[in-house]
């Protein structure tokens, strides 16, 4: 298995399906939301919607127009993640493979006034905090959420941002993502991307054209160097 080694100025990391683990809050979720919107279609949502900000999924799959009421609901759909990810015996929010031995490497260069790695997420501020907590993985400083950009994922917008709140060039940046629309987003800001396997299947992944495909990221490692971090990915 061929293994690239590469240097990086920062890493910006998506977080549900890269970081942690979410998939059981996250059909609970939608399960409870059906009882509101009953022409939901669970499966082509779940198909769909991973990687979106969750304002457009409601607009596309439940019809909700109204900004405000898009906000609103959003709140609620991702505290029902959290209210549902450990019911009925799922496993809650964890985190995947490989991410606790990065963060170790990493936690020490989270902080401003340079850190060395962002997190930038389709999540509001609110969910994305909670899953980072109950995961237990550490926050940077330079974090993009939902409500901090106009334009979510495939659009650069969020990339483009944590490349900006970690001071560096996007170019000098390797996104990590799960989700074809992230790969896009990362593509579009001119930064590396490595894909995942963790949510979508090869086929859907290889479309998006990442730079590297990775099964997790145990297959992985990174180490802070003097001035950014060394990427080291085995690919099969």
């Amino acid at each position: 298995m061929p293994t690239t080694t590469l240097e990086f100025d920062a890493i910006l990391f998506d977080m549900d399906g890269t970081l942690v683990d979410s998939t059981d809050g996250v059909v609970g979720a939608w399960e409870h939301f059906k009882e509101k919107y009953p022409g939901l279609d669970i499966t082509e949502v779940l198909s769909s919607s991973h990687g979106v900000r969750t304002v457009e999924n409601l607009r596309i799959h439940c019809g909700i127009e109204d900004p405000e009421e898009q906000e609103r609901e959003a709140k609620r759909f991702e505290q029902a993640i959290v209210d549902n990810s450990t019911k009925n015996g799922r496993k809650g929010i964890v985190a995947l493979p490989g991410v606790v031995d990065i963060m170790e490497e990493l936690e020490p260069v989270s902080k401003y006034p340079k850190p060395r790695w962002a997190i930038c997420t389709s999540a509001t501020r609110t969910y994305a905090t909670a899953a980072l907590e109950k995961a237990g993985v550490p926050q940077p400083d330079a974090f993009v959420v939902s409500e901090d950009v106009q334009k979510g994922k495939p659009e650069p917008d969020p990339y483009l941002l944590g490349a900006e709140r970690c001071g560096v060039d996007p170019t000098r940046c390797l996104v990590v993502e799960d989700a074809p629309a992230g790969v896009r987003s990362g593509n579009a800001a001119g930064c590396k991307t490595l894909a995942l396997l963790t949510s979508h299947t090869r086929e859907q992944v290889v479309a998006a054209e990442p730079d590297f495909i990775v099964k997790d990221l145990s297959s992985v490692t990174m180490t802070r160097t003097e001035t950014g971090v060394e990427v080291s990915i085995t690919t099969d």
